[in-house]
């Protein structure tokens, strides 16, 4: 059986070449948070946390690399007591890997995960003026057959003292199918 379940990498073919989607180890680190650098306007965390992101929530991340480039990342994890949610925090896709539609594919090896065999639905935030993530998570919606709502969740004066455009908490609701799915 060739499934995300029983290895930790995924080969795609894009129009630009191979990419292979991986689980991140520790040492990526220092690579994810240059890509970060690279992919505005998303937030720079520090290279701490990244790194305990390649670490502690391996499961739920994923690494898109050419070669030895670095190509793609995706955060996210699993809210506690909610099993049935994936929640993520960041997707960052070099500029030189733009147009391979490397965003989405990461997105969909994300839920062939063991990590995330419950889950029904996708949760991230968005800044109202993030057109690119925006055309992301619709253009996602519709290919999973999925309902995507979204409203104000962290509000730029309440919860960022007006430091942060306020993100709005945009929630897909996957198809039944699609939640369903098995890996092989």
């Amino acid at each position: 059986m060739d499934s995300m379940a029983t290895r930790t990498w995924k080969l795609i073919e894009t129009p630009k070449g191979t990419v292979r989607l991986r689980r991140p180890v520790k040492t990526d680190g220092t690579d994810v948070q240059a890509l970060i650098a690279r992919c505005a306007p998303l937030d720079q965390n520090s290279l701490y946390m990244n790194l305990i992101q390649c670490d502690h929530f391996a499961d739920t991340c994923v690494i898109a690399e050419q070669g030895d480039q670095l190509l793609g990342w995706i955060s996210a994890h699993v809210p506690p007591g909610r099993e049935d949610t994936i929640f993520v925090w960041q997707v960052a896709v070099d500029s030189r890997a733009r147009g391979m539609g490397l965003g989405g594919r990461m997105l969909e090896a994300l839920l062939e995960r063991p990590a995330c065999e419950a889950v029904t639905r996708l949760e991230t935030t968005i800044t109202e003026d993030n057109d690119g993530s925006w055309a992301l998570f619709r253009g996602f919606a519709r290919r999973m057959d999925g309902e995507l709502d979204h409203k104000p969740h962290y509000v730029s004066d309440r919860h960022f003292d007006g430091a942060h455009d306020t993100e709005h908490l945009v929630t897909i609701e996957l198809a039944v199918e699609d939640a369903a799915r098995s890996a092989a």
